[in-house]
C-alpha cells in the first residue's frame, strides 16, 4: 500500500486532470487553485453542470463526457455530492481521485473513500493541492509547514 504522500506525488505527476466542482465565481478559492494548476502546466478540464466555460476553457457538465480522457480527477464538491461523483469517475474509467479538504470536511466522505478503494481507484483522502505544488504563494507553503509541525502532514 502506498503512503498518502506517494499517492499525492503520483496524482500530481499526471498532466491532464478533471477539476470537478470548480466555481463559476471568479473570486472563489477553487478558481485560484484552477488557475495555479494551469499556470504550472497542467491540462485542467473544468467540470461544472452550471457553467459553459471556466477561465476560457470549455466546461463539461459531467466527467463521463470528457474527451480525450483525463488521468485523474480533483473533487471540490460537498461530501453529499462526492459519493455520486466518484461513481461518475469510475464510469468514466478514471483511476485517480483527489478529495479536496482545506477546512471542514471538504469533498471527503468515508463512503466515497470506501467506494474508491473497493473499485480500484487510487484516492487521496483530503489535503489541499496547493501545499504540494512547487512555487506556490507563501500562505500555502506556511499551511504545509504548520501541518508538518502539528503532525498532520502526510507521510
Amino acid at each position: 500500500m502506498s503512503t498518502t504522500l506517494e499517492l499525492i506525488q503520483d496524482f500530481l505527476a499526471q498532466k491532464r486532470i478533471a477539476f470537478i466542482g470548480v466555481s463559476r465565481d471568479k473570486s472563489d478559492f477553487s478558481r485560484g487553485l484552477f488557475r495555479e494548476l494551469c499556470n504550472q502546466g497542467y491540462d485542467v478540464v473544468p467540470v461544472n453542470p452550471e457553467a459553459p466555460e471556466i477561465e476560457g476553457r470549455f466546461c463539461f457538465a459531467q466527467v463521463q463526457s470528457i474527451v480525450p480522457p483525463v488521468d485523474g480527477a480533483l473533487l471540490m464538491t460537498s461530501p453529499e455530492l462526492t459519493d455520486r461523483v466518484v461513481r461518475d469517475c469510475a464510469e468514466a474509467g478514471i483511476t485517480r481521485v483527489w478529495l479536496y479538504r482545506g477546512l471542514g470536511a471538504g469533498a471527503v466522505s468515508d463512503s466515497a473513500i470506501g467506494f474508491c478503494q473497493a473499485n480500484g481507484i487510487t484516492v487521496v483522502p483530503g489535503f489541499c493541492p496547493y501545499m504540494f505544488l512547487p512555487k506556490t504563494p507563501l500562505v500555502h507553503r506556511a499551511h504545509g509547514f504548520v501541518m508538518k509541525l502539528s503532525g498532520g502532514y502526510p507521510e
